[in-house]
């Protein structure tokens, strides 16, 4: 018989064909930048923990007041001095993936705005009353005014990720691509966590390989993961003993078939698997915590603890050395911020939700010194329309909207970019959505023009442009 392949052998062996939760946690630790294993430069943060707001946040009652709205509420834009948005040479980058869908059209009567805002800060930086605690952490933010996207449905869920529209191939996505480019930092825990409801695409890595997919968990101490309990109640010592005879099977037969990926994946992810079954309810177990730190997140009110414990989940696992952490909040198919109706009660409603666990993930991340290598990000698809949908909604809005970020080298108490004075397009700094990924991969280090898979040919578009006005 021979020797057995090492196990630096079978992780370098293991490609990109993984399966299941394998991950390449060890050889990522070795070679933490691919293809050489050195970052190009010197990063600013070590770790993102991304806030999504699924169905489309409006941001015109959020981060961007646009006071022209109220001037102008029930007339058609076409009344107004700004008719000029309609124009067509403004909409020729929209991919419609249906036809004539009932929503993703130009609403034309002008809806007022539904909540006030407020300036904070000493940077003065106007947030709406909606979101008062994030306003109380303004100089810590990186307010970003000008984003736009080509998708005008929730398709542009996948497009912020990925940066690729719905019609293109399925792409990597930003959580794959810096797992696969940093590799980990933890040997107990996954690179790269989903907490709450996914957008319908529910891969990641896509050609990278299933081992780049975000590994999906529950903010429950009792069952975090599928397979949190060992099987049939058994013992550690029996599951060790179990895990080692089954590795051992695997072995041999990869001695065999050497260059089959799927068996090398196989032995990493049964031995990651049981490693978190300890690693993953160690923290999620909140008994440690403060009863300031609980209040922080909103742990003691009904409307704040889901979101408050996700955050707080959030904040314990990047202590403990997972890259990306994702939260995506807003149940249901198109996500729940997707009010074409109702927009004030339900805009009001889920702010509720996210606006104290969000300020007080800030402040703890702050306090405990990790706000400086932590990139938090709170982002969503698209805006909504300037004009109306029915009586009390707004539709979809690529053109133009606004997402936030903090920590990880970045500054604080600054707005960059607009949009027009409806808040219809994006005109001063417009940012394709993977000008976000770009900032990102530069704060950690990552040159993404070397991350190029052969066979796989990137877009210019894909890569981004560094938002450099917003880097300390």
């Amino acid at each position: 018989m021979n020797h057995p392949l090492s196990r630096r052998q079978y992780l370098l062996r293991s490609g990109l064909g993984f399966g299941a939760l394998a991950l390449d946690g060890i050889v990522a630790a070795e070679e933490p930048s691919k293809p050489d294993g050195r970052p190009p430069f010197q990063p600013k943060a070590k770790r993102v923990i991304w806030l999504f707001m699924r169905g489309g946040v409006s941001h015109m009652e959020s981060f961007d007041p646009k006071p022209a709205l109220n001037q102008f509420a029930g007339k058609s834009i076409s009344e107004t001095p700004h008719a000029d948005v309609l124009a067509p040479k403004h909409f020729k980058d929209l991919r419609v993936v249906v036809v004539d869908d009932a929503n993703g059209k130009s609403r034309n009567t002008i809806y007022p705005l539904q909540v006030g805002f407020k300036k904070h800060g000493q940077s003065g930086m106007e947030i709406s009353d909606w979101f008062p605690r994030i306003g109380s952490c303004a100089d810590d933010i990186a307010l970003i005014r000008s984003m736009w996207t080509t998708d005008n449905n929730h398709g542009a869920q996948v497009q912020f990720h990925s940066g690729r529209h719905m019609l293109d191939p399925r792409a990597p996505t930003i959580g794959a691509w810096i797992n696969y480019g940093l590799g980990s930092l933890s040997d107990n825990l996954p690179q790269f966590i989903n907490i709450g409801p996914r957008f319908f695409d529910k891969r990641d890595g896509h050609y990278l390989g299933p081992a780049y997919d975000a590994v999906n968990l529950k903010v429950d101490p009792a069952n975090p993961l599928d397979y949190a309990s060992p099987y049939g109640g058994m013992n550690a010592a029996e599951q060790l003993g179990n895990l080692n005879f089954t590795n051992g099977l695997n072995r041999l037969a990869a001695e065999q078939f050497p260059g089959d990926p799927a068996l090398e994946a196989r032995i990493q992810s049964y031995e990651l698997a049981f490693r978190m079954q300890t690693a993953v309810p160690d923290v999620l177990d909140f008994d440690s915590e403060s009863e300031e730190t609980r209040k922080l997140y909103g742990l003691d009110q009904a409307e704040t603890k889901t979101f408050g414990q996700q955050l707080l989940a959030a904040r314990r696992f990047s202590e403990r050395g997972v890259r990306f952490i994702q939260i995506m909040h807003g149940d249901g198919a198109a996500g729940a911020w997707d009010h074409h109706s109702g927009l004030k009660q339900g805009h009001a409603k889920l702010s509720k939700q996210v606006d104290l666990p969000t300020a007080g993930l800030l402040k703890d991340l702050k306090q405990r010194g990790l706000l400086e290598d932590t990139i938090v990000v709170f982002a969503t698809e698209f805006g909504r329309t300037p004009g109306s949908q029915g009586a009390d909604g707004r539709d979809h809005h690529p053109f133009g909207f606004s997402v936030w970020m903090a920590g990880g080298g970045l500054k604080g108490g600054v707005v960059h970019g607009s949009t027009d004075e409806l808040g219809f397009h994006a005109v001063e700094n417009p940012h394709y959505v993977t000008d976000v990924h770009a900032t990102i991969n530069h704060l950690l280090g990552i040159d993404p023009r070397r991350l190029e898979v052969p066979g796989y040919k990137r877009l210019d578009q894909d890569y981004g442009n560094i938002i450099k006005e917003i880097i300390a």
